[in-house]
């Protein structure tokens, strides 16, 4: 078995720190650093916190290569407090952290997305997150894989009282979302990482996206 360092940003939110759980449970994986302006306070044999300015990803070193890295990063407007704030967090940030993979010959980048993402489109969020997704698959890493979940199902530290009510109301109804209506259901966070980890073994190379439906039957 292929043993295999990962890097993951956006660890404290809720897919990130799904993944992190997942990773550091994996024998497969040894190192599993996260990036973060703050520590946290989980410990573990191989997990490696490395402090950094999201405005300098760049600067970013380590004295082993990383196989797999895991971008979770994501913010809203209204947390961001402005349009500008929001693009570099979900851009700029993200497609920075994707020119580091390029640097150091990071072999897979795998990116938490959203459903809706689209470059062209007239919704602001949406074509962010399109944007971005252009831009990465640009980027000469041999495997990129984007991940648009719909509502993201789970128990946030930062409190959306919209998703919340969201969550509820999908929660009751999401038998009624089969078949073509499968990547609008709600998915929890959980089974977007065991997706997401699920496809980093994958022999998948070149730029791939997954819409939320192929997500439910993936994280399974």
């Amino acid at each position: 078995m292929e043993k295999r360092n990962a890097l993951i940003a956006g660890a404290t939110g809720l897919v990130g720190n799904s993944i992190l759980q997942q990773l550091l449970a994996d024998d497969q994986y040894e190192k599993v650093v996260i990036i973060a302006r703050k520590p946290m306070e989980i410990k573990h044999p191989k997990l490696i916190h490395q402090l950094i300015d999201f405005d300098s990803i760049e600067s970013i070193k380590l004295d082993f290569s990383v196989d797999d890295v895991f971008c979770a990063l994501g913010t809203t407007i209204k947390t961001a407090g402005s349009q500008d704030a929001f693009y570099r967090v979900d851009y700029t940030y993200v497609v920075n952290l994707g020119k580091w993979c390029v640097s150091n010959t990071v072999k897979r980048f795998l990116i938490v997305s959203a459903m809706g993402a689209n470059a062209e489109s007239g919704i602001f969020y949406n074509r962010v997150k399109g944007e971005m997704e252009a831009a990465v698959s640009q980027l000469n890493i041999p495997q990129k894989q984007i991940f648009q979940p719909s509502l993201l199902m789970g128990n946030r530290t930062e409190k959306r009282s919209g998703e919340k009510i969201a969550q509820a109301v999908m929660g009751g109804l999401g038998f009624l979302f089969t078949g073509s209506l499968l990547k609008y259901k709600g998915i929890h966070a959980d089974v977007v990482a065991k997706a997401m980890i699920k496809a980093a073994k994958s022999e998948a190379i070149g730029f791939t996206v997954y819409n939320s439906g192929e997500l439910q039957g993936m994280g399974k």
